[in-house]
């Protein structure tokens, strides 16, 4: 059975993201804004949330439709084929969200959803009661101006969580964007790479499951998995073809940070990564910048500084890593800042930048090609 699948994703990534399930021989590709679509199978569905680095989930469209009230919501909601994938001991909460739309109140639009399904599945499957005692299948909603998407998570935790950063370590950027941070530089593992401002690591961590070609999903979970009408098999299959793909080789990753206490941490995630043989951590500052190379990338994500004492600190960062970087040649630079200022303070424009969002924070990934 082919489903219509759709990852949702942050402003600006959707086309890192359609390249990627196009690479990952995956059909019928097309962006919108913040979501790629896609067509395919059980396969398609188990190599995406295995080895997608940049999307947010895999989610089974079931149906859109418009709705300016709520017997339009429970109309449309009911002529969808949900018992294609939700089977009769499915358990099948619903949760989304309503923007710039006369629906405007997400409690009673779940409870609208949640009810038109129920009376789908009835008469569908003869039943008065369901137990729900069986797999979860996440029912996901948008409204937008008016138009309504009804989805089915696949992924469970979203795909960010690739498991080597434990739940308490905070960190400002999410596994998915320092990929794309990564993915926007065209390293590949060839290069001297680098981050000076490394944190936990996450940036160079998934610049080494970059250059090893490892996918980011191998040694997680998904909620999919747990569904009867996929067989086992297909997800041992794609684990396994992805291993397949894999590379070996020498590569020259680096991860600095000011923070001892943050270099360690570092480490440890590197080791949960399975990656610490390739990156190397250390303690440096990044106003002392002094990395030689014949050719090379550094990605990044400084302080940005959100108040008023911070940005004066950002921008006395900025100013001495950009003098630093200065002595040093042979460096392509990304860095990602919502600083309005760095620019100035860095010490000369930006060949190219990109608009991204880290989270609700709108920056631009400033790039500098020489």
């Amino acid at each position: 059975m082919d489903y219509k699948m759709c990852v949702p994703c942050l402003l600006g990534l959707e086309g890192p993201i359609a390249d990627e399930l196009k690479r990952l021989n995956i059909s019928d590709v097309r962006s919108e804004n913040g979501r790629v679509y896609f067509t395919g199978g059980d396969s398609e569905l188990a190599r995406a949330n295995i080895c997608l680095r940049i999307g947010e989930r895999v989610l089974i469209e079931i149906g859109s439709f418009e709705a300016k009230s709520f017997d339009e919501l429970f109309e449309g909601t009911k002529a969808l084929p949900w018992e294609n994938i939700i089977p009769a001991d499915g358990v099948f909460p619903v949760k989304g969200y309503s923007l710039n739309s006369r629906l405007f109140s997400v409690s009673d639009c779940q409870k609208i959803i949640k009810k038109a399904v129920v009376e789908r599945l009835k008469s569908r499957y003869h039943m008065d009661w369901f137990p729900e005692t069986g797999a979860l299948y996440q029912i996901q909603f948008s409204i937008m101006k008016d138009r309504v998407s009804l989805c089915i998570d696949t992924s469970g935790d979203g795909l960010h969580k690739r498991g080597y950063r434990p739940a308490h370590n905070a960190a400002p950027l999410k596994e998915t964007m320092a990929a794309a941070m990564v993915t926007l530089s065209r390293y590949r593992g060839r290069d001297d790479f680098c981050d000076p401002f490394c944190g936990s690591g996450t940036i160079p961590i998934e610049a080494a499951l970059i250059a090893k070609n490892r996918a980011p999903g191998l040694d997680r979970g998904f909620t999919a998995q747990c569904w009867k009408s996929i067989p086992r098999r297909v997800w041992e299959d794609e684990r396994d073809a992805a291993r397949a793909r894999e590379y070996h080789g020498d590569y020259r990753i680096v991860g600095s940070d000011i923070d001892r206490k943050a270099v360690a941490i570092a480490q440890e995630n590197a080791q949960r990564a399975g990656v610490d043989d390739v990156v190397r951590f250390e303690v440096a500052d990044a106003m002392a910048f002094d990395r030689q190379t014949e050719r090379g990338v550094i990605v990044t994500n400084p302080p940005y500084g959100e108040r008023i004492m911070e940005k004066q600190e950002a921008e006395t960062l900025y100013r001495g890593f950009g003098q630093a970087l200065s002595r040093c040649p042979n460096w392509q630079l990304y860095l990602l800042s919502s600083h309005t200022e760095f620019e100035r303070c860095f010490g000369r424009p930006a060949d190219k930048k990109r608009k991204l969002y880290n989270g609700m924070i709108k920056c631009d990934l400033y790039m500098y090609f020489k």
